[in-house]
């Protein structure tokens, strides 16, 4: 994984956008049960759960009110009828769909729009049951976002939006070949609201040669990236999502080619022959297409060819064919009947049982490509990318990954959450997209292949794939690991499995495999499916997510006794509301639920950050703390709509960069300064077309790195006893090293800056040491490469003792980086941490105090999956070295770390799967 970022504020907001991305949990935080009343222990669906962050109700039940009409007619009606309950304006709702999931019961799904642009996850679903003059309300809910006065016009350039989405791609090769493809506007969700350009972008992950797709959101009033995370699958449609987009999927999937409906047989992956349904052409021959359903069902072969030809089917793409109606050996090896004949199996899981007329309940075309690779190499993969399947041709471990009925089902399923609830995938909603596509993907196979819910097996998930191995060592997850929130859900950032959505799908996943062990699985398969089309909506968490199958097992007439069994599956996995509370944790909570556009700065007992966690709207305030004990933040920013952060503090006084619309309706960067006891805020430079970064404060003096868009040139700048800031001179030839993530560090009149040059042939690179008094070098570590040879990659001077620390990366970054460190006189160079170490933070940015040096340890996704272990911790050692160890044994991400003095570190902590503001005074050492 790679954190570097360009030294401009607007990228840095986009690299940092870690923690502010998690405002997605601002909107779906924890539901609030109403109080229960009388006889509430022996009802566990609740009557009524208030809405967090808004006067709508996330959930009103036990309704039966007329409503006659036309069913979105008839629903906007009722809404509009009880003003008092809902707190929802008709007139800001579109209709999205009308859900028919039985013959007298309709869902009207509406979209909320602010000012004509589209609120990010913000549905309301109203619940009709009857036809005619009996129609009546049965219940509703859903997120409804009060409050919003987001401004509805850009104030940024189209084309510095676009720029930084792709900025948006920290690792340089990435951002060179991608391309951003422009969502259109949209409201973020929370306070105020945020206006922000979404777009899909695209490009290769270095790395792997794998695919590499972010959904990302750039906020189009201050210019920085408001929340990014990885899209749902490699091939993840652009117009999938929203409204008009999901007709729009619809239209332009495959259409199957015209024929006369015939059977025929076809080899599989397994060597038998098995029937199946095909198309005989006028010209006599057979294509690999259903046409006996509603839903005409093709299969398509990518004969191995690259994954990312098939993002749409070329023009000339044909169905798998045969000269006649017994298929070749070809068909079963490249996976096309077992596809084939999964996809059939799926859809009549979904008719049969369920009453659903296809993915999208319309009957429009299922379609497959199956045998694809990754540049011509194995691709041990499946998708749903919003139009179709795709399967990979697996590796020297798996089968064609077309063979799995479960894994087919899973990917047909994320087709179904498309076209109903489209739980966004990030954090819990993503957690719950994922364990519904696992329990239909399960449920169905299990189904179809009459196995037994108390046979081990069951509950695996793709463990007919194996090729070698036990199926529970080959399975991708099981179902009944038991695991539950409060004893192992781990937090995680946005950029990492997007936030955890397949190291937390289980726990959720689980429960409602435990439904279907204990509950008729008939009855389980219609509760889940109902909750799913008729009660969730794009931003539900896990206790939303319980309230909707509770909701919906009263809907579907479940006894009492059933519904307590429902709401024990829940508890049994830690599934209820406050759990995050419950969350054993060893550090201390300074602010909890913070929304910061970049991490904090702490020093002499202070910490300082900005967040989003005061009452605001799309504008994020400066806050200070104490870190010795516990105090209330203090805002520092001035009463504006822009984003301040980027902060330094050396606990006395604090500088940082306010980013967006001035006073003036100016939009720019500006550096500003404030005490931290008060006072008024001084501004030291403002511009709209340099971009200032990397603040630092110490004393009286105040320095920043500033780069001017145009030339691409850095230079440091520095502001004396409140002098206006001046530049400091370099040789000639000399400049700042661009693109890290820490350009600067300031301490007792000293300054430490990444320096380069070329000599010759040659590149140098010198972690550099500048007193302020005596205006010149005192010290300088250099690192040369020549004859075009890729340079290493350095970042992150730091100022500690009297040594200068920083941290050097290997071209290609294998094994991370060192942390490596020269005495403030020029003597030698030390190594505090070896390159190739396991703990190597790769290139992100280290802090320090005289006493000790804390780094974040690298994340890369190992090749078995995210887990625990893999996620980024925070470690410490002396700044004189020594033997790393862990600050705290937190579970899930740790990031964004600040020293304050001795051993006390400041850190942003997603434990409890927000973004808490926590510390420590000394490390936890073993954990």
């Amino acid at each position: 994984m790679q954190h570097r970022s360009r030294p401009t504020p607007k990228a840095l907001g986009a690299g940092a956008a870690l923690s502010l991305a998690l405002a997605l949990t601002l909107s779906a935080a924890p539901a609030l049960a109403a109080p229960p009343g009388p006889g509430a222990e022996r009802d566990p669906v609740p009557a009524l759960v208030a809405g967090e962050g808004t006067a709508a109700p996330q959930l009103v039940t036990g309704l039966a009110e007329a409503a006659p009409g036309g069913a979105g007619e008839a629903a906007r009606a009722h809404l509009a009828a009880h003003p008092d309950r809902y707190r929802i304006d008709p007139a800001q709702l579109a209709e999205l769909a009308v859900e028919r999931t039985a013959a007298d019961r309709r869902t009207v799904r509406f979209q909320q729009y602010h000012g004509g642009v589209p609120v990010l996850g913000g549905q309301y679903l109203v619940r009709l049951v009857g036809d005619g003059a009996g129609q009546r309300v049965e219940s509703a809910g859903g997120k409804y976002f009060t409050g919003l006065t987001a401004p509805t016009t850009a104030a940024v350039p189209a084309a510095t939006l676009r720029r930084l989405a792709l900025d948006s791609l920290t690792d340089q090769r990435a951002r060179t070949a991608a391309t951003a493809e422009d969502r259109g506007p949209v409201v973020l969700p929370g306070g105020a609201g945020r206006l922000a350009q979404h777009f899909t972008v695209r490009s290769t992950d270095p790395a792997t040669g794998g695919p590499l797709v972010r959904e990302v959101y750039v906020d189009a009033i201050r210019g920085v990236v408001a929340l990014a995370h990885d899209a749902r699958s490699p091939y993840r449609a652009a117009d999938a999502g929203t409204g008009a987009a999901r007709g729009a999927a619809a239209a332009a999937a495959p259409t199957g080619p015209a024929g006369e409906p015939a059977t025929g047989s076809a080899p599989d992956l397994l060597g038998r022959t098995v029937p199946v349904n095909i198309a005989r052409q006028s010209d006599g021959g057979y294509r690999l297409v259903d046409l006996t359903r509603p839903a005409t069902i093709s299969t398509y072969d990518g004969t191995g060819r690259d994954y990312r030809e098939f993002g749409r089917l070329p023009a000339d793409a044909l169905p798998v064919t045969s000269p006649g109606p017994d298929f070749p050996a070809a068909t079963g090896t490249s996976g096309a009947t077992d596809a084939h004949v999964n996809a059939g199996t799926v859809y009549d899981f979904y008719r049969d049982r369920l009453g659903r007329d296809g993915l999208d309940g319309k009957g429009s075309p299922i379609t497959s490509v199956v045998n694809v690779s990754n540049g011509g190499r194995p691709f041990p993969n499946a998708s749903w990318d919003g139009q179709k399947m795709v399967y990979g041709n697996g590796d020297a471990t798996h089968r064609q990954f077309a063979a799995a009925l479960d894994v087919a089902g899973h990917e047909m399923t994320h087709g179904v959450i498309q076209h109903t609830a489209d739980l966004e995938y990030s954090g819990q909603s993503g957690a719950m997209n994922e364990a519904l596509a696992d329990y239909f993907g399960n449920a169905i196979e299990v189904t179809a292949r009459g196995i037994a819910m108390t046979d081990p097996g069951a509950a695996l998930l793709g463990e007919s794939l194996c090729l070698t191995g036990t199926p529970e060592a080959c399975a991708g997850r099981r179902l009944d690991d038991r695991r539950t929130t409060v004893d192992d859900y781990l937090g995680a950032g946005l950029e990492l499995d997007s936030g955890g959505v397949h190291l937390n799908s289980t726990i959720f996943g689980g429960a409602l495999w435990d439904l279907r062990r204990t509950l008729d699985p008939l009855t389980a398969d219609r509760l889940v499916y109902r909750a799913l089309a008729e009660f969730l909506t794009p931003l539900d968490d896990f206790v939303d997510g319980r309230n909707a199958v509770l909701a919906a097992g009263r809907s579907l007439g479940l006894g009492r006794a059933e519904l307590r069994t429902v709401a024990a599956a829940f508890d049994a996995h830690g599934i209820r509301a406050g759990w995050q509370s419950r969350v054993r944790t060893d550090s201390r909570p300074l602010l909890r639920g913070a929304m910061a556009p970049t991490g904090p700065a702490a020093g002499g007992g202070h910490w300082v950050m900005g967040s989003t966690s005061g009452p605001v709207g799309g504008a994020v305030p400066l806050y200070t703390g104490s870190t010795t004990a516990p105090s209330t933040p203090t805002r520092l920013s001035p009463e504006d709509e822009r984003i301040h952060g980027w902060a330094a503090t050396d606990g006395t006084s604090a500088a940082w960069l306010a980013i967006g619309l001035d006073d003036t309706g100016t939009w720019g960067t500006e550096v500003l300064t404030r005490s931290l006891s008060g006072g008024p805020v001084r501004s030291l430079f403002k511009s709209s077309a340099q971009s200032p970064v990397s603040v630092q404060v110490s004393g009286t003096d105040i320095a920043f790195v500033l780069t001017d868009g145009d030339t691409g040139r850095s230079r440091a700048m520095l502001s004396h006893d409140g002098a206006p800031p001046v530049e400091l001179p370099l040789p000639e030839g000399h400049d700042l090293v661009p693109y890290t993530s820490s350009s600067l560090s300031l301490r007792n009149g000293l300054l430490g800056w990444l320096e380069t040059w070329t000599t010759g042939e040659s590149t140098v690179q010198a972690p550099t040491v500048h007193s302020i008094a005596a205006g010149r070098t005192t010290a300088q570590y250099p690192v040369s490469t020549a004859n075009g040879a890729e340079a290493p990659f350095l970042d992150s001077p730091t100022l500690a003792g009297d040594r200068l620390l920083w941290t050097q990366t290997a071209p290609g970054h294998p094994g991370g980086g060192a942390i490596r460190s020269g005495a403030l006189n020029g003597s030698g160079v030390g190594e505090l941490l070896p390159a190739g170490s396991p703990l190597a933070p790769a290139d992100l940015a280290i802090t320090a105090t005289d006493r000790a040096v804390t780094f974040q340890q690298r994340g890369d996704k190992p090749a078995d999956g995210w887990s625990n272990a893999a996620l980024p911790k925070l470690y410490q050692l002396p700044v004189t070295g020594g033997t790393p160890v862990r600050v705290s044994c937190n579970r899930g991400t740790q990031f964004h770390p600040a020293a304050d003095q001795g051993n006390r570190v400041v850190w942003l902590d997603a434990t409890t799967g927000g973004s808490d503001l926590v510390t420590r005074d000394r490390p936890a050492a073993a954990c």
